[in-house]
């Protein structure tokens, strides 16, 4: 301040002491910020901060939700088991791994094939007999090879029971599930329409839907008391209670056999869908990548052999298939759309450019589902070591006093953990789930990640493991059994 009073006064002159005041109070603050720019900038926070991590500079509003954490028990169980992965070898204290739905039961079957038959499926010869790479690195239709359509087709009808027929020119070939739930969404409901689906249902559905395309999903709440069956009385229920805020409902989207429970829809059930979808003018997308993997006495229906069966609409049926499941190969990324709506399947044909099947893939599954001989042994075996598999997982759970749901298909069981409760509700259910976790060393997903209204129903997926394997699960549950209920 003794710099600024004399240059006050020298500044003063003829303006006046206002603006003799005003000069040097601006020449003081422009030195301010001269002095704080030049400043050092404070350092950054060290790695493990508990600052909350801020999206990049640029990402869209609509991919900001996309880089925070997963809150659903699905996903955080799934990533838990990575950091600690069990081994009966080198990590015998490590997660079990009872989250995810992968097959490993058949690998013997397929090493055996893709050791015999891959480099031929591959190495396609020309008219001279030479191998012409350009059937393999060139463009090909992103829909999908024909020849593939209807090895498909065939495929379908065969695990289906040989009671439905597929026509290849309305299937369109897809990376995946996922993607194929995604497009059909897309192509069905507009953006803040709703899909009803009964629960509990896969966790999957929420991301395959909700991401991108601005469609809210409404759980049809089925009970315990009923297997968790869908029936029309609830369908009735969710579709008024979206009327009444606003939404509508463009379609309806289940799982047969159901995931996560197991149970397999009947024919009566189905033909209820069906009806109530037609009263109601909304579609029916029927994911059935579970077809071939029952191993009940119950039989298997698909909702395109019930359409096929009954004067409707057919053109409001759409359903999915894949072979991640009863073919154990998930990582071949192929599943198909089937759509008796020739304008759903235009539509496909176009947003299928974005996830594609690559044509070496194609051109070893055309070979696999065409090899009617080791189709044949493979379904068989599949289904036979899911049955026995199946009853030693559920027959260790029922001599612990652990009852499971009445299931007839899928890779999983539907587990009833409500005993183990410290109390009956959701908070009781996520401290158990936790318990599994870092207790007892499993990780299986609680039905909250399934919009389950029951309290204590976890799946437990078990067609990834030894023989060897399930004792020491039940050896671990039992432990905690013990001491939960101490």
């Amino acid at each position: 301040m003794g710099l600024i009073v004399p240059l006050r006064g020298v500044l003063q002159g003829r303006g006046g002491l206002f603006v003799g005041s005003l000069i040097p109070c601006c020449v003081f603050y422009c030195l301010q910020l001269y002095l704080k720019r030049r400043r050092s900038p404070p350092p950054p926070p060290p790695p493990d901060s508990d600052s909350p991590r801020k999206p990049s500079v640029g990402v869209s509003s609509r991919a900001v939700p996309l880089t925070k954490p997963s809150v659903s028990q699905y996903y955080i169980g799934l990533e838990r088991a990575k950091t600690d992965p069990y081994d009966r070898i080198s990590n015998k204290d490590g997660i079990i791994q009872l989250g995810l739905a992968e097959s490993t039961m058949c690998f013997d079957l397929l090493t055996r094939w893709m050791s015999d038959n891959l480099m031929d499926s591959l190495m396609m010869k020309s008219d001279d007999g030479e191998f012409d790479i350009r059937r393999i690195a060139m463009y090909k239709p992103f829909e999908g090879l024909w020849e593939l359509k209807v090895a498909f087709a065939d495929f379908m009808s065969r695990i289906m029971g040989g009671n439905v027929y597929f026509d290849p020119s309305n299937m369109v070939i897809i990376a995946g599930g996922n993607p194929a739930i995604e497009v059909l969404a897309f192509c069905l409901a507009d953006h803040g329409n709703a899909i009803l689906v009964p629960s509990p249902y896969y966790s999957g559905f929420d991301r395959d839907i909700k991401f991108r395309t601005g469609v809210e999903l409404i759980p049809v709440h089925c009970r315990s008391s009923e297997n968790f069956t869908i029936t029309v009385s609830a369908l009735e229920e969710a579709l008024n209670e979206a009327n009444k805020r606003g939404r509508k409902v463009s379609a309806i989207l289940f799982s047969n056999p159901s995931n996560p429970v197991g149970n397999i829809m009947s024919r009566e059930t189905l033909h209820d869908i069906l009806k109530f979808a037609q009263e109601k003018n909304i579609h029916i997308i029927s994911d059935e990548i579970f077809a071939g993997s029952v191993y009940g006495d119950k039989e298997f229906v698909s909702m395109a052999e019930v359409a096929a069966l009954w004067e409707c609409d057919k053109s409001k049926v759409h359903i999915i298939y894949g072979l991640s499941k009863d073919f154990s190969l998930p990582g071949f990324r192929a599943a198909v759309i089937y759509s008796f709506h020739q304008d759903v399947v235009n539509a496909v044909k176009k947003l299928v450019r974005f996830s594609s099947v690559p044509v070496p893939v194609q051109r070893i599954l055309i070979s696999l589902l065409s090899d009617t001989r080791f189709v044949e042994e493979y379904i068989a075996a599949h289904r036979k070591r899911i049955r026995d598999k199946h009853a030693r997982f559920v027959e260790g759970l029922k001599q612990l006093g652990i009852p499971c749901a009445e299931s007839g298909g899928g890779l999983y069981s539907w587990v009833d953990m409500s005993s183990l409760l410290t109390s009956y509700s959701e908070k009781g259910e996520l401290e158990l789930f936790e318990k599994l976790l870092s207790v007892a060393k499993i990780n299986a997903t609680p039905g909250t990640a399934f919009y389950c209204v029951e309290p204590g129903w976890f799946r437990c997926c078990f067609t990834a493991l030894a023989d060897e394997d399930i004792p020491v699960i039940m050896e671990r549950i039992r432990k905690l059994t013990k001491s939960s209920r101490s």
